[in-house]
């Protein structure tokens, strides 16, 4: 299979700018990769894996357990049984540069977790329970880190009609990822599309609501949550969620909100996580 080439993106910033974990300065519009949200029947044993295989560092904002990554962060909480992974769902998956191909196919193999070869010795999806999928490329951009997060990839039934939406409500900008495949970039990572069918195939319609599935919703970090949110209004969109401060609820310092995006990716915006070290 070809190779998803990759490319220089200036929206991304180098680890080495910001602390391992920290979310990466905001653009213009406030915003940056904020997190990725996952339940799991066995959350410690999810969270290990993210941290053996994949390279993350265990970090914790109140009742909130967390894996971190450079300017990314992935939550992991319980639920009995969640509604099915990111198959058939409006989040395709998510992508993290790393600097060893062979050592994260390694671990993922003693630990018995699905490893798909995309571009041999280069890139790979990696199954995590729950059926999470991960993709994994081997990228020397990482430096001295392990792991860089790279992307959270959608499903879309219009793939550019969607792109357009990221570009306008988070101040995104045109990368390309892969060759010929636009995406909206923000600090910290990469929104990227393909058709909801797959390539060369017809979309699905509707793509099945992230919303109480393993891989819940992706988070973005928000400089001004209230500003934001009444930015959104005035674009016509809905706001599942108000922002509600979470600090007596066991969450101190976060704001969150949350929105659905047009092919139903529950997002979440915080206010603070950028503060989690």
């Amino acid at each position: 299979m070809m190779r998803w080439f990759t490319f220089p993106v200036a929206v991304l910033a180098a680890a080495a700018v910001f602390l391992y974990g920290q979310t990466a300065p905001p653009n213009a519009a406030g915003i940056s990769g904020g997190h990725v949200h996952l339940y799991a029947t066995d959350p410690a044993k999810l969270q290990q894996l993210l941290v053996d295989v994949l390279g993350g560092t265990k970090a914790q904002l109140g009742r909130l357990e967390m894996v971190k990554f450079p300017g990314m962060f992935i939550a992991v909480a319980q639920r009995a049984e969640p509604g099915g992974g990111n198959d058939g769902s409006a989040i395709g998956h998510i992508g993290l540069y790393v600097k060893s191909f062979a050592d994260v196919k390694a671990k993922a193999t003693a630990a018995g977790l699905g490893f798909r070869e995309l571009t041999p010795n280069i890139q790979a999806f990696v199954t995590f329970p729950g059926d999470i999928v991960v993709e994994v490329q081997e990228d020397a951009s990482v430096g001295n880190s392990p792991v860089v997060f790279n992307h959270f990839h959608m499903n879309a039934v219009n793939t550019e009609e969607t792109r357009q939406w990221y570009l306008k409500e988070f101040g995104g900008v045109d990368t390309e990822r892969r060759k010929n495949n636009k995406g909206a970039g923000v600090p910290g990572v990469i929104v990227d599309f393909l058709p909801a069918g797959g390539k060369g195939k017809a979309p699905a319609t509707p793509l099945a609501p992230t919303k109480g599935r393993a891989m819940d919703h992706i988070g973005f970090e928000v400089k001004d949550l209230n500003a934001f949110a009444a930015k959104l209004r005035a674009d016509g969109v809905k706001l599942d969620m108000e922002p509600t401060d979470m600090s007596s609820k066991g969450l101190p310092g976060l704001k969150i909100a949350f929105i659905t995006d047009p092919n139903g990716a529950y997002i979440e915006l915080t206010e603070g996580l950028s503060k989690v070290k």
